[in-house]
């Protein structure tokens, strides 16, 4: 039997294991911020494989000077302490070594949308739901079934693995994925274990950056209202002059790999979204300034600042418009996610291999995608040489209620992700 059917028909066998470990990192809820049960989940899992992970908190100081560095929204909130980062490297022979891995971190849910517990797994035939199953909890479990197959089954490997569990991908990922590289655990390749429809592979990540606007008024009450400005009413102009960017953007900017596994996204490969408005404090008052929140999201072609600027001169361009703003300009400022795009070629060793390899396990044509999401990838390609791909399971409802995958799916990922090994890594006969 080949080295590869060696270790599928181990992961086949442990189909109860992988349910029972994913159920086990989804009730240690992990929202981004508040990491670390989960990654206690991932320590004594490794730890039972007898092996000794290493464990650290990320240091902000260590990172500020990085080309890659901004500061996250969570590190503002509540700081690096007590969020761990968990790496082991597997000793192999000489050869390439490859990294294996994904983030531990999810988003928060609203459990009023949730038609089910969204802090456990709730299993209906094939399909597994509850929050992370498929972002990407159920991605991390299928790689530790492959440590546990490799183990088992005493295949050793031309060269090193690296896996690692890391914090804070969905807020951009300095102090995981950044700190994870700063450390030395820098590989040949790296295979992430994001949900990317196996046997699609992903080669490409979108640039995403949040911005501030503050939008002026001039206070008074409502009585003499004439007298001031609404800063609500001035916030609607420039509102709508960036909805009117958005349109004129999705129009003109092509990137046909973030749709190859969605047509929907075919004409929405860039978004600019406003999310949060502040303004006012009494029904009485004109309010005096008013503050937008937004998100800029796009595919490889773009520079940050290339985009700001267009946002920013739209909004100057709208405030001059208006008699008022036009001596009361809108401030700007970039905070939170400041990420760059990036994208592989689809010709790189590692893309090849993964492909071929999900090709072989699920039987069926998969796609080279990417290109509509920021992902931990990009820290790899931009600023450590390294070419680094998606390969995890097909999953629903990301971030959303009710999100699942399938059982089939993490297996398959599983089965994938050890075939790339055996052939990126080599095998030690």
């Amino acid at each position: 039997m080949s080295t590869k059917a060696t270790l599928e028909e181990a992961i086949d066998a442990k189909e109860t294991n992988l349910i029972e470990l994913v159920t086990d990192l989804v009730e240690a809820q992990t929202v981004t911020g508040d990491e670390k049960p989960g990654q206690a989940v991932v320590i004594d899992h490794l730890e039972s494989l007898g092996y000794e992970p290493d464990v650290w908190e990320p240091s902000a100081d260590e990172l500020t000077d990085h080309e890659g560095y901004f500061q996250t929204s969570s590190y503002d909130a509540v700081g690096y302490e007590g969020r761990p980062n968990v790496a082991v490297r597997i000793e192999g022979g000489d050869g390439p070594t490859l990294t294996l891995g994904g983030h531990i971190d999810v988003v928060d849910v609203t459990k009023s949308e949730w038609e089910r517990e969204p802090w456990t797994v709730t299993q209906e035939g094939d399909n597994i739901y509850g929050r992370g199953v498929a972002d990407m909890k159920g991605g991390l479990g299928a790689i530790l079934l492959v440590l546990e197959a490799i183990e088992e089954t005493g295949v050793e490997l031309g060269g090193d693995l690296i896996f690692q569990s890391v914090v804070e991908e969905e807020d951009g990922g300095i102090g995981g994925a950044l700190s994870t590289l700063e450390r030395g655990y820098v590989p040949d390749a790296a295979v992430i274990a994001e949900p990317f429809d196996i046997p699609n592979i992903g080669i490409a990540s979108a640039g995403v950056m949040y911005f501030r606007v503050e939008v002026p008024g001039k206070s008074v009450h409502a009585a003499w209202g004439h007298e001031g400005v609404n800063a609500i009413g001035n916030a609607t102009k420039i509102y709508q002059a960036i909805e009117e960017l958005d349109q004129r953007r999705k129009a003109e900017i092509d990137y046909e790999p973030a749709y190859r596994s969605d047509p929907d996204l075919e004409g929405n490969v860039t978004n600019i979204n406003i999310g949060m408005i502040e303004a006012g404090d009494w029904p009485s008052t004109l309010p005096s300034k008013a503050t937008l929140q937004g998100r800029v999201g796009w595919p490889p072609g773009e520079s940050r600042e290339e985009v700001r600027e267009q946002i920013e001169s739209t909004i100057r361009e709208a405030a001059n418009d208006d008699p008022w703003l036009k001596d009361h300009q809108p401030s700007v400022e970039w905070f939170g996610w400041q990420a760059v795009p990036h994208e592989i070629s689809p010709e790189a060793e590692i893309a090849q291999i993964s492909k071929q390899n999900a090709e072989r396990v699920t039987g069926e044509s998969g796609s080279f995608v990417g290109g509509n999401a920021a992902l931990d990838e990009r820290f790899y390609a931009l600023y450590y040489d390294t070419d680094a791909v998606s390969v995890g399971p097909e999953g629903w409802n990301l971030h959303g209620a009710d999100e699942h995958t399938t059982v089939p799916a993490l297996l398959e990922t599983a089965k994938t992700i050890a075939g790339i090994a055996v052939d990126y890594c080599g095998v030690d006969e």
